[in-house]
């Protein structure tokens, strides 16, 4: 592959980042979306359970620590809502803990990553988890 520049994230979604950083959340604006991918923001559980009843996304990426409704319960408040259309969830976090992780997959997350994010690597991470949910989704409608 050449050193030019080129997007990772080519496929069509639609992501929801929350996260109560605003300097990530720009930061997401600028390091994820893509002409076909587009990056809806969340500042808190609260702005992002309300995105996610008024629109659809394919994954959400999802911070633990915020003032408020906390990750956790975002993800759970997901998981336990039909209508939500169960998105994929990227649990974004400075907690390495065990206890956070186990309680992550254990109320349903996708996936799981550290901050500081690498933004390169995250976009790579974002564009397999996509691919496999869609590759699942396929497979049970051909079932």
């Amino acid at each position: 592959m050449s050193g030019g520049f080129f997007y990772v994230l080519q496929d069509e979604a639609r992501i929801l980042f929350v996260d109560d950083d605003p300097i990530l959340r720009a930061f997401a604006q600028v390091n994820l979306a893509t002409p076909t991918t587009q990056v809806d923001l969340a500042a808190d559980g609260a702005a992002a359970l309300d995105s996610l009843k008024t629109g659809r996304y394919d994954l959400v990426l999802l911070d633990l620590e915020m003032p408020g409704i906390d990750g956790f319960e975002v993800l759970s408040r997901i998981r336990n809502d039909p209508s939500l259309k169960d998105p994929a969830v990227i649990v974004q976090t400075g907690r390495e803990d065990v206890e956070a992780i186990d309680r992550c997959f254990h109320l349903g997350a996708t996936s799981f990553v550290m901050k500081p994010l690498n933004w390169r690597l995250l976009a790579y991470q974002i564009r397999y988890v996509l691919r496999a949910e869609r590759e699942v989704s396929s497979r049970r409608a051909a079932a």
